[in-house]
């Protein structure tokens, strides 16, 4: 199916993952519209295009939604709150955004008279850590966090309207990404920063977990997929590289490509509680329904990452004092209108 010229609304567009499937709309003539209370996505982002439209926004806000989702022919709901450690201090937030927000999405989705597709963000993070390697979509959801339960009520929310009230849905789980433009201090920007700020040692918590990592455009290009997919519809697919890497060999990697001679430290503040010790993908639904593989290797991603590191300004606080950024919960209410904490370390 040709999306070209098709109207799509990308929830969560001005976010790290959301504004490169914006880009991607925008280079097959897409007229996109964003939904964003910038709390975390930036303006700066966003793909300029004469086609593209921004609503400064809440999903919990019935009225944005309902006008934001009128006349759209495909949604990608992106929109959430991310960022794990957050969620050990606001979890009423993340279920008011993550969980509530997405039910006002799929409500006014069901309403609408000229909707074609929905395509819903999850989370590898339902699942938990692995039980079995590699991990497909009917391996057990045993969330670690309250981030992932919210996300995971979320998504079995979409499956049950799609069945319920025949939302045309799809899905997508997909696995730890990176990539430019981050907005949250995951660990590969974190080992980044980290580098590139003259650390004398790397400052790490548990690297003997391992994640499977997909470069940012790697998992936009999914989600497009998706959209067009009439095979995916009522699917749960995993987007994933299909393979894992334990934190101390992709902090060893990362010093190798910024040729830096480096040890890591230890420093058990940073360990998470009830952390995910593994991640692994079975990536062959998306293969099989979206035609979707891996295009960028773990090297050729890190470099890229590095080099839009090196020249960006974004700064973050350490995220380890007390498992949170500083983020206020009111800033996730104002439309990013109030930033979060100081961007500086």
């Amino acid at each position: 199916m040709n999306l070209e010229n098709s109207r799509v609304l990308v929830t969560g567009g001005a976010g790290f993952i959301g504004s490169e499937v914006v880009k991607q709309l925008s280079l097959n003539n897409n007229y996109v519209t964003i939904l964003d209370n910038f709390s975390s996505g930036k303006e700066e982002y966003l793909t300029k295009n004469e086609k593209n439209t921004v609503i400064r926004g809440d999903i919990c806000d019935e009225k944005i939604v309902s006008e934001a989702v009128k006349d759209q022919e495909y949604i990608i709901h992106l929109a959430a709150l991310p960022f794990i450690p957050d969620c050990y201090n606001y979890p009423q937030e993340f279920f008011r955004i993550n969980t509530t927000g997405t039910l006002n999405i799929a409500y006014s989705a069901v309403q609408s008279k000229t909707l074609e597709k929905l395509v819903y963000i999850s989370t590898s993070e339902v699942y938990g850590t692995a039980k079995y390697i590699p991990m497909d979509e009917d391996h057990p959801t045993l969330p670690h966090s309250t981030y992932a339960v919210s996300k995971l009520a979320a998504d079995r929310a979409i499956y049950t309207i799609h069945k319920e009230q025949g939302l045309p849905a799809t899905i997508i789980r997909p696995f730890n990404s990176y990539g430019p433009n981050i907005t949250q201090p995951y660990i590969i920007p974190e080992i980044i920063f980290q580098l590139r700020n003259g650390a004398k040692y790397l400052k790490l918590g548990n690297i003997e977990s391992s994640r499977d990592f997909t470069y940012v455009s790697d998992t936009a290009r999914a989600m497009i997929l998706a959209l067009s997919s009439k095979l995916s519809i009522g699917e749960t697919i995993n987007v994933g590289s299909g393979m894992d890497i334990k934190i101390r060999d992709l902090a060893m990697l990362i010093a190798k490509l910024m040729k830096k001679d480096i040890e890591i430290k230890i420093d058990k503040s940073r360990y998470r509680p009830f952390d995910v010790s593994q991640l692994y993908s079975k990536n062959q639904k998306a293969r099989e329904l979206l035609n979707w593989k891996p295009e960028i290797s773990m090297e050729e991603g890190l470099r890229k990452t590095i080099a839009w590191a090196i020249n960006s300004e974004l700064r973050f606080n350490d995220p380890f004092r007390g498992w949170t950024t500083g983020l206020n919960h009111k800033d996730y209410r104002n439309g990013g209108k109030k930033t979060s904490g100081k961007l500086g370390r």
